[in-house]
């Protein structure tokens, strides 16, 4: 069997595959320790170590140790006169009209930033790397007691010989400092990106290593194969070069969800959706066109610029556990803090007070009174009551108008989400369907596809473990890039092709039997930042580009000058997919009943449970869905049936 295991803030979700069969569970996570709770739920699936093939993980240890700033003690060397790039940044501001607000700040404080006496340009080398120089920068770095070091020498992505002899020297010098140089981890032009990105690899890299020891040594005591660990880019990698390479992990989580949802809409017939992943913690959400997922090379995490191919995932602060709150001008306020998995929300009675958005959906009759979550928790609607109407207190209003309010306000949030990574990239929601998943998905499901106008929605079966599923269906990956600045009309044919058969013989090495895929990052001359598209033929670079940019932003430009700056190789080894069906039910069962909130009115309305419908089971709103991990709300004119892929297609019957 193929496992895929998911640590989320709240819960900790496991999917096993093979033989026909899906196996899931959910349990409680464990963030003082998230190996803990992998280990919990592999045991709670029941699934033998002696069945276990594969084993895929997607945590939030990275971005976790970025978003508290709980990495390791890092310096940075660099070329002298340049030791302040990091802070000196992009001199962009976080929010243009607030004067208050200032970016996070770097993750090498100014004291442990060290230059050395060396210059490479364009052409190579101009001043010579000064020995005595490094010799000395070595020995205030054993004096500063620090865990990693990040190398990034001016020009080193093209001419890296500077950088190694540096990594080299602090290696030898420094066996139990970490090293990341910028020549491996980001050969690109544009020094602070690249300085942003490799002193992320290095803050990190301490941490996960650490963290991975701890998870590897535990499967193994198991009897179960080393795990596999997921990436940003949206496939998984060997654990030794996780280890090796932290900065590309930083949405590991994340990336599987969008993974399983690409599969899960694919089976069903669907090659554009919107993804709604909403877990206790937050919500991500993405773009799958064509039934890839898009990535990009221009995320900002916790502050920190990364410019490492990562699926293009906007993350708002609305989970289940988002806790509601009024501010200092009487407003009702949901998030961004989080109950998380300790102590919770209220109604898990575990010591948590306040009000948070899986209060008001217990209080309204979403989910059940009495409900078990990951085997563990049992939901009590008297505590989501309580803690509610604490809140009106402050407010005036009555602990029903707070449950509303709470929905209505991250429903807000979560819309606008949804419009940043459709709208502002150029796609209409409306042409897409919407894959809602985790937790928390089902219930916002239909009020935000109402907001957007999107007539579809799906809820696949394993919907609520979905993160899981894409790691157990992810297929190895590593990401190679060559930068290559020129007009593309001086490229020749033959020196795209070097360039890209030296990529391939790299990956070759790395990977057994590799797939690849090319692509190239394009831009109008003088333009500050690329489009990537796909690069299997050189005279089709120009048009792609071009239609890429309209579609991007609005408009084309055919008779300004294009340039190649960067040849992308994507190097996979794909593993097998399941196909998933759905049987027949094997009888009509009869819905129970419970009284929910539709629009302030109250109704009785049906409650199916998912695990006795089937394919072509039928559901009409208002009726709400009880799936295994997670629960579907239909609001009223909505309806639909199961399709043979075991997911809940939902249309919108009024129009």
């Amino acid at each position: 069997m193929r496992l895929g295991v998911d640590v989320g803030g709240t819960f900790t979700d496991l999917v096993a595959l093979g033989a026909g069969e899906i196996v899931t569970a959910k349990v409680p996570s464990t963030p003082r320790d998230q190996s803990v709770g992998v280990m919990n739920a592999i045991e709670s699936s029941g699934v033998e170590a002696a069945a276990v093939a594969a084993l895929a993980h997607g945590m939030t240890v990275a971005t976790n140790a970025l978003l508290e700033r709980r990495g390791a003690r890092t310096a940075l060397i660099t070329t002298e006169g340049f030791r302040d790039v990091l802070e000196i940044a992009r001199q962009n501001r976080p929010s243009l009209y607030d004067l208050t607000r200032d970016r996070p700040p770097p993750l090498v404080p100014r004291e442990l930033r060290f230059t050395v006496r060396e210059r490479m340009g364009p052409a190579g080398e101009l001043v010579p790397l000064d020995e005595e120089d490094l010799d000395r920068v070595i020995s205030e770095l054993g004096e500063a007691g620090v865990e990693a070091v990040a190398v990034c020498l001016l020009f080193a992505f093209t001419h890296p010989e500077h950088e190694r002899r540096v990594g080299e020297a602090l290696r030898g010098a420094l066996p139990e400092v970490h090293v990341s140089l910028s020549s491996e981890v980001l050969p690109e032009f544009r020094e602070y990106e690249r300085f942003s990105t490799t002193a992320a690899d290095a803050y990190l890299a301490p941490r996960l290593a650490a963290y991975l020891k701890n998870l590897g040594g535990k499967v193994k005591e198991a009897g179960m194969p080393a795990p596999l660990i997921m990436q940003s880019s949206g496939g998984v990698s060997r654990i030794e070069d996780a280890a090796a390479s932290s900065a590309a992990f930083v949405l590991s989580g994340p990336a599987g969800g969008v993974v399983g949802a690409a599969y899960a809409a694919r089976a069903s017939g669907y090659a554009d959706v919107l993804t709604f992943d909403m877990g206790g913690t937050s919500t991500d959400v993405a773009a799958v066109l064509g039934g890839e997922a898009q990535t990009t090379t221009e995320s900002v995490v916790a502050g920190v610029p990364i410019k490492l191919p990562m699926v293009d995932i906007h993350t708002v602060s609305a989970g289940g556990g988002s806790i509601a709150w009024a501010d200092a001008g009487g407003a009702l306020r949901v998030g961004p803090h989080s109950a998380g998995a300790e102590p919770g929300p209220a109604a898990y009675g575990r010591g948590g007070g306040e009000p948070t958005v899986t209060d008001a959906n217990l209080f309204l009759g979403y989910l059940a009174d009495g409900a078990e979550l990951g085997g563990e928790v049992v939901l009590r609607r008297e505590l989501a009551e309580e803690a509610l109407g604490g809140l009106g207190e402050k407010l005036g209003l009555e602990a029903g108008e707070v449950a509303r309010g709470v929905v209505r306000v991250a429903n807000a949030e979560m819309v606008r989400a949804l419009r940043v990574i459709s709208v502002e990239r150029g796609l209409d929601p409306r042409e897409f369907a919407l894959l809602a998943f985790g937790g928390a998905g089902g219930m916002h499901a239909c009020s935000l596809a109402e907001e957007l106008g999107i007539k579809t929605v799906l809820i696949p079966r394993a919907g609520g473990v979905l993160s899981a599923l894409g790691l157990a269906i992810s297929d190895l990956r590593r990401d190679y890039v060559s930068p290559l600045l020129a007009d593309l009309e001086s490229v020749k044919t033959g020196e795209l092709e070097e360039r890209f058969r030296a990529l391939e013989e790299a990956a070759a090495g790395d990977l057994e039997s590799p797939e690849f895929t090319r692509r190239a990052d394009l831009r109008y001359r003088g333009q500050s930042f690329e489009l990537t598209v796909e690069a299997d033929e050189l005279k089709r670079l120009e048009e792609r580009f071009h239609a890429a940019h309209e579609r991007r932003y609005g408009y084309r430009m055919e008779d300004e000058t294009v340039e190649l700056v960067n040849l992308r190789l994507i190097a996979t080894v794909p593993v097998d997919k399941p196909e998933l069906k759905e049987p027949s039910p094997e009888g009509k069962a009869e819905p129970a009943r419970r009284e929910a909130d539709f629009g302030g009115e109250w109704l009785e309305v049906p409650v199916l449970r998912r695990e006795e419908m089937g394919k072509g089971s039928e559901v009409s709103g208002p009726a709400i869905v009880e799936f295994r991990e997670s629960t579907c709300v239909v609001r009223p004119g909505w309806g639909g049936a199961i399709d043979g892929a075991g997911t809940l297609v939902l249309e919108r019957e009024d129009g």
